[in-house]
């Protein structure tokens, strides 16, 4: 099973190289959805058969490629390969409302296509990472094609200013926890993260804990975003095309929270102890920020993007209360944000091509001109606004609950107080889905928009079935995920338990 893996993580990179040296010339989109699912099923089959790689990389300096997959990161892994086929169908039915390249509408296509395969090799490679520095060049990796994403094809209007914001931010975040990285394994010993979970930080004086947390979670604060370390993210989403939206929401947000559970939380819990309470406060500010801004924003796609810091505040928030529930919840958390991001902005996506330009206002009633388009946009907002019996419930729900509820080292008033304000800023999700709902689904009469569809840009917008495709398929997930959380926890519930810093 140790050569599945390899296959399922190097098919990606083959497949890139291939389609920048020319391959499958107009057939791009559809080698990337090939490529993904098949990947996905050896993926798959190296988990169900315990696949890990354990081979020398620089044995001079004790370093190891260490790959391997669990319930924690198989489901990401899952996502991850599911969101870049489905990335490549929106793309396929709209290759138009990407940037014209600079080499030829045929290799740019190529391009395109390769930069999407080689985001998720390199997302990959972090999820299945069991050494440290491995784990930082996978987060590295990741960079270079997501900018090459928004700075060639983004809005042309926008993108170079977007790409660089989007590389120095998170490069910054980078450099940070390679610090953490370098500090955590030269007083350990070790960049093993089984060995580093094993123990816990046990060798590290308290001081030591707290700086390598300190610098650990300060550099991936900036990948989740963390307010106030936010403001690359909806610059990044407004200007990338619709595909590089998805991948950056669905997979690159969760490469930060997954690198939290991995790295502080499992390493230096004391440490992390100290500091959880100013990340919880910061969880929080993000939530009610974010839900605020949403209140006003008048562009769609850069009002998802500002809900995705507020759901990811929920996360964090979970993740700082140091108990079992917290961290289960964070767990669901991203797994549900990543699948309902994708679909809040392909729905965009959609709406934003047939528009002209993504601004909320003058619209024609979704129920009335495209109802298939509305209800799946409904299910989307519904989501994002926490409702019962669908995916983000859950982890929200958890968030609230473990808040309310911390470990016995948390401060408990402060947490009471933590949890009344994210409950708060929840209601400000609902707050925001109904303004959508009002402005697109409905019609928002105050601004002359029309409810029998007389508006031209409304009937503008064309659902193509490879778009109608992906967000069924996405909407059935969210719907899921709501309805069967148990099918993560039971996965990722062992792994937590063999993490002693982790579960306390």
């Amino acid at each position: 099973m140790s050569l599945v893996l390899a296959l399922a993580l190097a098919l990606p990179v083959v497949a890139a190289v291939a389609l920048i040296g020319g391959a499958g010339r107009g057939r791009a989109p559809q080698v990337v959805v090939a490529t993904s699912l098949v990947s996905l099923v050896l993926l798959l089959a190296a988990w169900a058969g315990g696949g890990a790689v354990d081979l020398p990389w620089l044995p001079a300096l004790g370093l190891r490629l260490a790959l391997a997959v669990d319930g924690l990161s198989g489901p990401l892994m899952a996502l991850t390969l599911l969101v870049t086929a489905l990335a490549a169908l929106v793309h396929r039915s709209r290759p138009a409302d990407v940037g014209d390249g600079s080499e030829g509408e045929e290799a740019s296509e190529g391009t395109f296509a390769a930069c999407l395969l080689l985001t998720a090799a390199a997302a990959l490679l972090t999820f299945a990472a069991r050494d440290a520095i491995l784990f930082v060049v996978g987060l590295e990796c990741v960079l270079v094609p997501m900018w090459v994403l928004i700075t060639r094809y983004g809005d042309p209007r926008s993108r170079r200013e977007a790409g660089w914001l989007f590389v120095l931010a998170t490069g910054l975040g980078s450099v940070v926890l390679l610090l953490g990285v370098l500090l955590l394994v030269r007083l350990s010993g070790t960049s093993d993260l089984e060995t580093l979970a094993a123990t816990a930080g046990s060798g590290l004086t308290s001081g030591q804990q707290l700086l390598v947390a300190g610098l650990l979670t300060a550099g991936l604060a900036i990948k989740v975003p963390v307010w106030p370390l936010h403001s690359w993210l909806p610059v990044a989403h407004s200007s990338a095309p619709t595909a590089g939206s998805m991948l950056l929401a669905a997979v690159l947000l969760k490469l930060g929270t997954y690198g939290l559970i991995r790295l502080p939380l499992a390493s230096v819990p004391d440490g992390f102890a100290q500091i959880a309470p100013v990340l919880g406060v910061l969880g929080v500010v993000g939530i009610l920020w974010g839900g605020l801004v949403c209140l006003v924003e008048l562009e769609l796609k850069r009002l998802v993007a500002w809900s995705s810091v507020a759901h990811m505040g929920f996360v964090v928030l979970a993740l700082s209360t140091g108990t079992r529930t917290g961290v289960v919840a964070a767990v669901l958390g991203n797994l549900a944000h990543g699948v309902v991001s994708a679909l809040l902005f392909a729905v965009v996506g959609v709406l934003r091509s047939g528009w002209g330009s993504g601004l909320l206002r003058d619209r024609a009633a979704l129920r009335d001109t495209h109802p298939r388009l509305g209800v799946l946009l409904l299910v989307g907002l519904a989501a994002g606004a926490g409702l019962p019996g669908l995916a983000p419930f859950w982890g929200e729900l958890g968030a609230l609950v473990s808040a309310w509820q911390p470990a016995t080292d948390r401060p408990q008033a402060a947490y009471d107080v933590l949890a009344v304000l994210a409950a708060a800023g929840a209601a400000l999700g609902g707050a925001y889905a109904v303004r959508v709902v009002r402005a697109v689904w409905l019609g928002d009469a105050s601004h002359g928009a029309s409810a029998t569809g007389s508006d031209p840009e409304g009937a503008g917008v064309v659902v193509p079935r490879a778009d109608l495709l992906v967000l069924v398929v996405l909407a059935v997930l969210t719907v899921v995920l709501g309805v069967a959380p148990g099918v993560v926890t039971s996965l990722t519930t062992p792994v937590l338990d063999a993490l002693p810093g982790v579960v306390r």
